[in-house]
């Protein structure tokens, strides 16, 4: 699949390396155009449909933060180059697909491409289409502690699990909500058996309850209750990986 692409850095030598890297080992991505800071950037991203953004971190008159926080939603991947790895967990919650350390390593270059290939890929494959999981429907049990006992609950019957703190919320088809003094990393290890999916850090979701994807930053998925999820960029491609 082809890619379009800008570059998104301060220091024209960091872009011609980064330029000169995609054209030899990348050549399904096709940079389309270079910013030098995040005016020039912003530009770019609104006149053309892109992709991918390789973006640098710290760059004159605001960052790469500042730069996604300007573009509010949007459809291309980010992959961020920088020099500095204390922005990783900030980089995670802006929805990056994958985050480069300078000085570039090619094989991990390679790996973000492919990694973003495969989830356009996807994406595109799946866009407008009613969704259905190229997975069976396990019928299953799960008990949950109540002050006088526990409860049994078909796991095909709950639509998504969200956390609280040291709690979980299970959200059912009928309309009613559980709340757990379990963590959702718990139902996380019980439920992904049953065709569950971790989809961002406060999610769990019935994959069998997807009914469409929706593409954006990070995207997001509507379940068949209405109910639209996000979707971390760290889980998309495992979430896109139950389909066909």
């Amino acid at each position: 699949m082809k890619l379009t692409a800008i570059i998104v850095e301060d220091e024209e030598t960091s872009r011609d390396i980064l330029k000169n890297y995609l054209a030899k080992y990348c050549p399904n991505v096709t940079v389309i155009g270079e910013a030098a800071n995040i005016d020039e950037a912003l530009v770019l991203i609104r006149k053309n449909d892109l992709d991918v953004v390789f973006l640098d971190v710290e760059m004159p008159y605001g960052n790469a933060f500042d730069l996604l926080d300007k573009v509010g939603d949007a459809s291309f991947e980010t992959i961020f180059v920088t020099a500095y790895n204390h922005y990783a967990i900030d980089a995670l919650n802006a929805h990056a697909s994958y985050y480069l350390m300078k000085p570039i390593s090619i094989d991990e270059l390679i790996k973000a491409v492919d990694y973003v290939t495969e989830i356009k890929t996807k994406e595109d494959a799946l866009q407008n289409q009613v969704l259905v999981p190229n997975t069976n429907t396990v019928s299953g049990k799960i008990t949950i502690p109540q002050l006088d006992g526990f409860e049994v609950l078909e796991t095909s019957d709950i639509l998504f699990c969200k956390a609280d703190d040291n709690y979980t919320e299970l959200y059912l088809k009928n309309n009613k909500k559980k709340i757990v003094s379990k963590t959702l990393k718990y139902f996380e290890e019980i439920l992904t058996t049953t065709n569950f999916a971790r989809v961002h850090k406060s999610y769990l979701v019935n994959v069998n309850e997807v009914v469409k994807y929706v593409k954006g930053k990070g995207g997001s998925v509507v379940l068949s209750n209405g109910k639209e999820i996000m979707v971390s960029a760290s889980k998309k491609s495992e979430l896109l990986s139950y389909f066909n």
